[in-house]
């Protein structure tokens, strides 16, 4: 039932689009002993039949639209006694770097380990290969005219401008531009920019789509080599991905309306996906208050012999975690747990962080 519930997750990822991993938590009648049960609501659920979403109600759909609005986790009790705990997650970014010279080869690189799924493109064989980005999730050779077609652009994708020759630019732009992208970028000095933004005036474009192209690219940092570029262009994508804000008034608008970007670590989600019936626990941090060193949704795999996949923070408190979670293992159930770690304890093991957390741990054989 889990498996299966993480496999149409991982589904909806990879099609781009937005899903919650709702989980039910109840009492049994015999007394103290939580049990589960976990479904999928798709965005397109929501859009398609928002009163009528299979399994929840109409107060639990709101709150579900809400997560998936802002990124924010859910955690409350409903009315029936039950607890009800809402995951948003959303698919991950896709940065694509049009231009395949030196910059490209940093900013490739830094992409990827920031979570970043990367496509670099050039026209030629000797720049687009995977031997020259070996970071790349993909490496295409094509003229940046027919590129386009081969990538759905969408809100979680990051384009950058980086070509060889100015006389590609104004292609590529006008292209991206027709799509709503959650970032767009390009190389250049302001001279060039400026007659580039003229021409696509010229064109017919807005002048509200040329001001959402960052050029000259990247923050002001006074970067001179190319893996200083790299890093300034991602400091401004990463500044774009984390401050996207959204509007909402809805009743479940309990903190602060900054859409975040849920983080789901991918090897988790893989091992999640695996129908393997091996024991392991489940650990997820569903509230935090404070500086914690774990944030809301993070997760972790338990194994009872020990090995762990995924973190929650680490030091003191995911020992305390790892603990908790081996004597949950294979008991069929899930409990809460509370990490303080403002106490004489946690300072003692260097926990400088000072928050609380609390935490999910669930008996997960997949």
């Amino acid at each position: 039932m889990n498996v299966s519930v993480y496999k149409s997750l991982k589904s909806e990822l990879e099609k781009g689009r937005k899903a919650a991993v709702i989980t039910f938590t109840n009492m049994r009648a015999g007394g103290g002993v939580a049990v589960r049960n976990k479904i999928l609501v798709t965005e397109k659920q929501l859009l398609s039949n928002p009163e009528k979403t299979p399994h929840i109600d109409a107060a639990t759909a709101e709150r579900v639209r809400y997560a998936l609005e802002t990124g924010n986790l859910q955690y409350f009790h409903a009315s029936n006694g039950v607890s009800i705990l809402i995951e948003p997650y959303f698919p991950r970014p896709h940065l694509i770097v049009l231009g395949g010279e030196n910059i490209a080869k940093p900013l490739t690189e830094f992409g990827a380990k920031v979570g970043f799924l990367v496509t670099v493109v050039d026209d030629r064989p000797m720049f687009a290969n995977k031997d020259r980005f070996p970071h790349a999730e993909r490496v295409v050779c094509d003229s940046f005219n027919n590129c386009f077609i081969q990538f759905d652009l969408n809100e979680y994708s990051f384009v950058v401008v980086i070509i060889r020759e100015h006389r590609h630019d104004l292609d590529c732009l006008k292209q991206a531009l027709n799509y709503k992208t959650a970032y767009i970028g390009m190389i250049g000095s302001r001279r060039s920019v400026d007659s580039m933004k003229e021409q696509l005036l010229n064109s017919g474009f807005s002048s509200e789509q040329i001001n959402r192209i960052n050029a000259p690219i990247g923050l002001d940092i006074g970067a001179i080599t190319p893996e200083e570029i790299a890093i300034s262009i991602m400091a401004q994508i990463i500044s774009c991905r984390r401050h996207i804000r959204r509007t909402t008034e809805t009743a479940a608008d309990t903190v602060s309306n900054q859409a975040k970007w849920p983080e789901l670590d991918g090897l988790v989600l893989e091992e999640l996906c695996k129908d393997t019936g091996e024991p392991k626990a489940l650990v997820t941090i569903i509230e935090t208050q404070g500086p914690s060193p774990g944030k809301a949704g993070a997760k972790m795999l338990v194994w009872p012999y020990g090995m762990t996949m995924g973190s929650v923070g680490g030091g003191y408190a995911e020992g305390e975690l790892i603990n908790a979670a081996w004597q949950v293992i294979g008991t069929g159930r899930s409990e809460i747990h509370e990490i303080d770690l403002t106490g004489r304890i946690a300072q003692e093991e260097g926990m400088i962080c000072g928050g609380i957390m609390r935490v999910m741990i669930e008996d997960y054989p997949g």
